[in-house]
């Protein structure tokens, strides 16, 4: 391919990953949006703390869980676009039809169901974003697709968060994000139709070649991740803290979060190009600044806490930007999809166990907590670098 080709398709893949971002840009400004406020709205439809924890639980280990099923399907069918309109369509639609949730078991069902579509959706639209990587970098793509991202998580909980300040309540608050729902699913069917075959972003290398099972880089790789996962506190249990122990008030608790989201939105734009630039030492550095976030966030007071939701930021942005890149690296395309649905779903379960062994330390003994959540994230690092050597050697 001569220089000119190699040019034009750069500038394809650059805005082919750039629509898609504006997608999930919209998405999660309506789903984080509405994150923001399930917990108290559920609670003002009559359910109890412990049925808001097993909601909550329940559809974030269904969402990473059933990514594996997606993206297998979504590889034997080959049927990409097909699979990420189905799941953004329930994804969207989900989040405003709350705002006609009568009950709290029809709330629950909605904010279930809301996870269920992001589960469906993610594998297939992260592998079409990873053909781009072949001519303009995989860290590059995954880093701007999650700075959009992150863009637009840090937006939604601000307009609920007006919502709520105008006197609005939560059906408005719901019925509001709407708008960036149909913005969202508008905006994917513009890409659908300018970029029908992603797949030919990654030039003759995309081919769906037969392949048998993964190598042992990708699993290092997601015992890396899992590890990271398991140690990586959820904002819901970091909320708490700073209600309960008043280090941070009550009205400053979404700005901390969304400074968080801004953090990790430029930390997966910039972490992301230096994968590219300088290599893989930067996805250690990256691992490394995240997981001192919990002395900072459990142990300090505001000032302290919030250097820490920055690092908690930082953990964030890097976890869907460089560790995507990285898997990329080493799974054929024709089976990238199931690769992503599987790594998720380890993700998923780690995060899973990871917060209900954090949340039990937290009720007696702050310091184990936090012990333990540096602890096992910084028992990826050795991982991560076990798997580069695997991959080399490949």
């Amino acid at each position: 391919m001569n220089k000119n080709s190699r040019t034009g398709l750069a500038k394809l893949a650059f805005r082919f990953v750039l629509v898609i971002g504006i997608v999930n840009l919209f998405a999660d400004l309506t789903y984080e949006g509405a994150r923001s406020i399930t917990g108290p709205f559920l609670g003002s439809l009559g359910a109890s703390a412990t049925v808001i924890g097993i909601v909550v639980g329940f559809g974030e280990l269904l969402g990473y869980g059933l990514r594996s099923v997606s993206g297998f399907l979504a590889d034997k069918t080959h049927r990409y676009w097909l699979v990420a309109f189905v799941g953004y369509a329930v994804n969207m639609l989900a989040v405003p039809a709350l705002a006609l949730a009568g009950n709290w078991p029809v709330a629950a069902a909605l904010i279930i169901a809301e996870r269920t579509g992001r589960a469906i959706r993610k594998p297939s639209v992260d592998t079409m974003i990873s053909y781009a990587g072949k001519s303009i970098g995989h860290g590059w793509v995954f880093g701007l697709n999650e700075a959009l991202d992150q863009s637009g998580a840090t937006v939604g909980p601000l307009i609920v968060a007006l919502v709520l300040y105008l006197q609005g309540g939560y059906r408005y608050g719901f019925a509001v994000l709407l708008l960036s729902a149909l913005l969202c699913l508008g905006t994917l069917a513009v890409a659908r139709v300018m970029y029908p075959r992603p797949h030919e972003l990654e030039e003759k290398s995309a081919q769906f070649l037969a392949t048998k099972g993964f190598p042992k880089a990708y699993w290092l790789y997601l015992g890396a991740g899992a590890f990271i996962a398991a140690g990586f506190a959820d904002f819901s249990l970091i909320a708490f803290h700073f209600q309960k122990a008043a280090s941070v008030s009550q009205n400053l608790i979404p700005v901390f979060y969304s400074v968080a989201m801004g953090v990790g939105a430029l930390a997966a734009l910039l972490f992301g190009r230096l994968l590219d630039r300088i290599g893989f030492p930067i996805l250690i550095i990256a691992f490394f600044l995240s997981a001192l976030f919990a002395p900072f966030v459990f142990l300090g007071s505001a000032g302290f806490a919030l250097v820490g939701m920055m690092l908690w930021g930082v953990g964030m942005g890097a976890q869907d930007s460089l560790l995507k890149a990285v898997l990329t690296g080493v799974v054929s395309a024709g089976k990238r999809s199931t690769a992503f649905g599987l790594f998720d779903t380890g993700f998923g379960i780690a995060w899973f166990l990871g917060s209900a062994a954090l949340g039990f330390l937290y009720d007696r003994s702050i310091p184990a907590l936090v012990i333990l959540s540096v602890v096992l994230q910084l028992f990826a690092l050795p991982l991560f670098l076990w798997g580069r050597t695997q991959a080399k050697g490949a």
